[in-house]
């Protein structure tokens, strides 16, 4: 990929530099993870445009739950008279963030060691940069495209099956994010994602 930016050639992932407030949810989620082990939290974000249905929300917090994974999650309700999932029972191992949160700033910090992403081009690229191995979500549009590339192409994520109703089901979603952040597949993933990042980062070298 390349970015002419005021007539200065850059070549390879673009990825803008975020600061956030000293006050509000984005520290107080910093703050928590600050607390955490190195690579021992799951995040999960589908993006600024990314919304699950109200069951597909409730079947993510309890694959959160069967996990038994630490998880920082970015949850948007499908509307306004939606109900973010009951999640109380994780017994602080999980910290909900409602709508939006600074994913740079999070995906930056060393105790991410896993991003359920829908697959978009920028958080794509963004967990590339980090080194964070993915789990490809695809909601709509190209993103189908880019989880084939990731899964099947880079080897760098993996995915969860739909069932015949399009729901990814609870079981499913522990199953798929214990392989990931604990089993020998998801630490092949983490090592072929660490090649990924130095390229990214030789990459994003000024031309």
């Amino acid at each position: 990929m390349k970015l002419q930016i005021h007539h200065a050639l850059y070549e390879g992932p673009f990825v803008q530099n975020e600061s956030c407030n000293d006050q509000g949810s984005d520290t107080k989620c910093l703050r928590w993870l600050d607390k955490q082990q190195h690579n021992s939290v799951l995040y999960a974000s589908f993006g600024s445009g990314g919304t699950l249905s109200q069951e597909q929300i409730n079947e993510l917090a309890w694959g959160l739950e069967l996990s038994g994974q630490r998880f920082l999650w970015v949850s948007r309700p499908p509307n306004k008279f939606g109900i973010i999932a009951d999640i109380l029972t994780t017994q602080g191992r999980g910290w909900v963030v409602p709508y939006w949160a600074y994913q740079i700033q999070i995906l930056a910090h060393g105790a991410i060691g896993g991003f359920i992403c829908h697959g978009g081009w920028n958080s794509t690229i963004e967990g590339v940069v980090q080194g964070i191995p993915l789990i490809a979500w695809q909601l709509f549009a190209g993103q189908k495209m880019n989880a084939v590339l990731l899964t099947e192409g880079l080897k760098v994520a993996l995915r969860a099956n739909v069932n015949q109703n399009g729901i990814v089901e609870r079981e499913e979603i522990g199953r798929v994010i214990k392989k990931q952040m604990v089993g020998e597949e998801g630490e092949g993933i983490r090592q072929r994602m660490k090649k990924l990042k130095g390229v990214a980062a030789d990459a994003c070298i000024e031309g």
